[in-house]
């Protein structure tokens, strides 16, 4: 890892602070990659006065559901009277998305201010921050200057070596489902990949955990009984009509269920099923820490809930599309799910994709791809896009039934060319956008579209 110039950051050091102020600045960064580690956030920070010591945590590890279970608790315990900071990744259209306190974004001027801060704490004789710590401790100074009663820190890569993990005794540590995922960096099975989530734990600290495949759950077991944490496995809530759920509460001792909790679900998918009910389960173990939060509150925060991006439906051009990220199998398969038992859905479908290299192209497909669909590949503009002609290739040897596979210079342009293609064909195929969070931000941003609720 390369030091960062001093002359660069004083350079950079204006008065200022529009979005693009701050998209110059935090892409001073990028060329240092990613690079798991503590050393260098824990120096920034320590010389920030450890901002991270100053406010109280809920640490969100896994590889689905992170983003969705952050959204629920942040809307709970704001709706519940407290002040709450959120940090997510990645952004979908800027990064003042990612710092959240009471459900609004910071503004361009401040992260700004704090990104210069943070510049100004990096010693040029050290190993530079990575872009993803720069970030990280522009959050966490925020949230110590804002004196958030807690903040919702969710894990960017991993865990156990990820810049979010600096914290010693967070209130709750939850572990969300795991998949096979960035195994380029944090292994090549789901045990290798659970090893790596279950970093977050703490000794002695609250952890909350969704249902996962024996593999992850053996070693996040094995964790749990080294650090002594008290533990509750979740069981996903129960759909009692379209919209609506029950978590049934166990006991503290999780000996059984008192009471059940009804709430209206805002979010769509089966996997809301659980991603809810485990973010009332750490909601309970809050309140069994003394937090005040009434059952009234928390049916109110999850039914105030929103997650942009996520199993979407969005009207552009006056035509309605869903969006959604499934961005890699596990994923994908939730979107399949939804795609399948939902009414909404015309099949065949229209799928408009875009891919990074570093995901299971062939298995996404897998899950997507049906005999009859249309395929209409994108590029994913300012990352490391897939090959089209080699996505191309991979989808039609995983489904040789799919009616068409063609290629596009860019997003807008596969997506007209699906509905072009979807106008003459009775009753018209739903159009699809989806394999990559980046791509929709990118559609997002570039289109200025807004979300309404078509259906």
């Amino acid at each position: 890892m390369n030091s960062f110039d001093s002359e660069t950051i004083q350079g950079a050091d204006h008065d200022s602070g529009s979005l693009d102020d701050v998209d110059t600045l935090l892409n001073l960064f990028a060329h240092f990659g990613v690079e798991l580690g503590l050393e260098r956030i824990q120096r920034l920070l320590a010389r920030l006065n450890s901002p991270h010591q100053q406010v109280p945590v809920i640490h969100v590890a896994g590889s689905n559901g992170k983003g969705s279970v952050c959204a629920y608790l942040s809307s709970v315990l704001t709706t519940a009277g407290y002040r709450v900071g959120r940090y997510t990744s990645p952004h979908l259209v800027n990064w003042c998305e990612r710092i959240c306190v009471n459900e609004q974004p910071i503004a361009p001027t401040t992260l700004y201010r704090l990104l210069q801060q943070v510049q100004a704490a990096i010693q040029p004789d050290q190993p530079s921050p990575t872009q993803f710590e720069v970030i990280t401790a522009a959050a966490w100074l925020f949230f110590a200057q804002q004196q958030v009663d807690v903040a919702v820190m969710e894990v960017g890569l991993g865990g156990r070596l990820d810049a979010t993990n600096v914290c010693d005794r967070p209130l709750v540590s939850i572990i969300t489902s795991l998949s096979r995922e960035h195994w380029q960096r944090l292994g090549p099975t789901l045990a290798d990949i659970a090893f790596e989530k279950a970093g977050i734990l703490k000794p002695n600290c609250a952890a909350i955990v969704a249902p996962q495949p024996p593999d992850a759950r053996a070693v996040i077991e094995r964790r749990i009984a080294e650090l002594n944490c008290p533990t509750l496995w979740v069981t996903p809530s129960r759909e009692v009509e379209s919209g609506w759920a029950i978590y049934d509460r166990p006991f503290a001792d999780g000996s059984g269920s008192p009471h059940s909790l009804r709430y209206r679900l805002p979010l769509p998918g089966a996997h809301q099923l659980i991603n809810s009910a485990v973010a009332i389960a750490a909601l309970q173990s809050l309140q069994q820490q003394g937090w005040t939060m009434s059952d009234q509150a928390i049916c109110d925060g999850i039914a105030k809930t929103q997650w942009r991006g996520r199993l979407q439906w969005f009207t552009w051009r006056q035509q309605t599309l869903l969006i959604d990220g499934a961005h890699n199998p596990a994923a994908a398969a939730v979107l399949r799910q939804f795609v399948d038992r939902t009414d909404a859905v015309t099949k065949p479908v229209n799928w408009v994709m875009g891919m990074l290299t570093t995901k299971d192209h062939a298995d996404v497909f897998k899950q997507l791809l049906r005999d009859g669909d249309r395929l209409y590949l994108v590029p994913v503009p300012d990352h490391l896009s897939a090959d089209l002609n080699q996505l191309a290739a991979v989808a039609q040897a995983v489904c040789p039934g799919l009616q068409s596979c063609q290629i596009y210079a860019d997003v807008v342009a596969g997506l007209e060319g699906a509905i072009e293609t979807g106008a003459k064909i009775e009753p018209a195929p739903t159009t699809i956008l989806c394999g990559s969070l980046y791509l929709i931000g990118y559609f997002f941003k570039r289109t200025e579209a807004t979300s309404t609720e078509a259906r």
